[in-house]
């Protein structure tokens, strides 16, 4: 009840005129969330339970520092110049997202992008559905291909899950970003086509050249990232079986991240900071004041998800529903450590990590993609949502968000799931017709919209 309350909380209150203007407030989140999350942790504590109140602490700790250091350091990156912001460019835009996404992080790719991306599209009106494929591609669906590319992936490496198996979704990872860019170009045509002439001349007459103000920032990521792979962090397991080591008890992780962050803030252009990107610390203070209620109030959740996971009916498609179902509303990284965990109790060969290959697969696939179901299944996302909340553009509420996201999201991820991980002809058929058919939505969409400024050409 907590947790939906919650969730209610998140999609409701922003909705309604007469809490909207209060709900904006980031201590009125904070107060709601943990109006709601400490009785769930002072009920697990008083019921003997206190180590999972701690597991979610601990979770939430590293996550928010992970956050914050990406947050403040790709703050300081600003890509000057402008390019013109039509369908081709900003298509490219993303498609270049959902590559790096893999190797600095949904997060890092989504906070380095969507400041230029915006400043990009700043002269057009229709600059929503930008930032929602920007969810979609960059934030979620780019950061399958390495355990650094999304949090629920590194969980299964420091699991055993080699390296480089990863590597081996690209084609499930080709596949879904592909449809989504395309079906993106077909859309920004649609928009493009209903720019006013004059904001179409306007961002035309302004191209400047593509430069890097803040590149040590650069650098300052590649830290990041390298301390995300390489570097430990409390090792609560080893602490409650009574063999930590020293360094077990020390977050060297986050003390890494936090102090890059810290230099990077202190020392950097200020200018390309606080003028160009127009820094402000509002969407990270949301973020944390929204994923301290949710991470709380899961706690119960995610136990009764582990009673009556034996229970349920699982195979490769069911694996793929659960986990990115209950992905896209509890935070994808503890929901894909139940079902590893779940996954390994069934045994089966062949194996990595212990888990059978097939459900692996399925699980990885579900965490990583359906994330971007809602605004609260991966952390990036209710980022991005509140720097472009930032800067003007309107985004959609929570359940506006979902209606987006089942229109265009989700039919491609289910006719991923039937060519990829259902096992029959008839699953294979269906899924290629329905690929077919979103094909053919985008084509019908771009020939019936013509580029205006071709428009104005033709004109002359």
């Amino acid at each position: 009840m907590p947790f939906v309350t919650m969730l209610g909380c998140i999609a409701v209150l922003p909705l309604i005129e007469a809490t909207s203007h209060y709900w904006e407030k980031q201590r009125v989140q904070l107060l709601i969330a943990l109006l709601l999350g400490v009785p769930v942790a002072l009920w697990f504590i008083i019921g003997g339970d206190s180590s999972a109140v701690v597991h979610a602490l601990i979770e939430y700790v590293q996550f928010i520092c992970l956050l914050l250091a990406l947050f403040v350091v790709s703050g300081g990156i600003f890509l000057k110049g402008d390019i013109q912001a039509n369908p081709r460019n900003n298509t490219i835009f993303l498609g270049f997202g959902a590559v790096i996404a893999s190797f600095i992080g949904t997060t890092g790719a989504a906070m380095l992008l969507i400041r230029p991306l915006l400043n990009t599209n700043a002269e057009r009106k229709f600059r929503t559905h930008t930032v929602l494929f920007c969810i979609f591609i960059v934030a979620n669906c780019g950061g399958l291909l390495t355990p650094l590319g999304d949090p629920p992936l590194f969980l299964g490496f420091l699991r055993g899950v080699p390296f480089t198996w990863t590597f081996g979704l690209w084609p499930m990872w080709l596949f879904v970003n592909a449809v989504l860019l395309v079906t993106y170009y077909a859309l920004d045509k649609k928009f493009y086509a209903q720019e006013r002439p004059e904001d179409v001349a306007l961002d035309t007459s302004s191209i400047t050249p593509l430069g890097v103000k803040g590149r040590v920032n650069l650098i300052y990521l590649a830290i990041i990232v390298a301390a995300v792979a390489f570097a430990p962090s409390i090792d609560i397991h080893n602490i409650e079986a009574g063999h930590a080591a020293f360094l077990d008890w020390i977050p060297v992780r986050e003390i890494i991240m936090l102090t890059v962050a810290t230099v990077s803030f202190t020392t950097g252009d200020k200018v390309a900071r606080f003028v160009d990107n127009n820094f402000k610390w509002g969407p990270i203070l949301e973020v944390a004041a929204l994923f301290i209620g949710i991470f709380l109030t899961m706690i119960p959740a995610l136990k009764y998800l582990g009673q009556i996971a034996p229970n349920l009916p699982l195979n490769e498609v069911t694996f793929f529903i659960f986990t990115g179902g209950l992905s896209s509303m509890l935070d994808n990284a503890p929901t894909y450590v139940t079902f590893f965990e779940m996954a390994r109790e069934l045994g089966g060969e062949p194996a990595v990590a212990g888990v059978f290959e097939p459900y692996l697969v399925a699980i990885s696939l579900g965490a990583v993609f359906c994330g971007a179901i809602t605004y609260i299944g991966n952390g990036p996302n209710f980022m991005v949502k509140a720097v472009a909340d930032s800067v003007g553009v309107k985004m959609p509420s929570f359940g506006g968000y979902v209606v987006q996201a089942f229109t265009y999201l989700v039919p491609t991820l289910v006719a991923m799931v039937c060519i990829f991980i259902a096992d029959s002809t008839w699953a294979l058929v269906l899924g290629l017709v329905l690929t077919l058919g979103l094909l053919l939505r985008a084509v019908l969409a771009v020939r019936a919209h013509d580029d205006p400024v071709e428009q104005e050409s033709a004109a002359d």
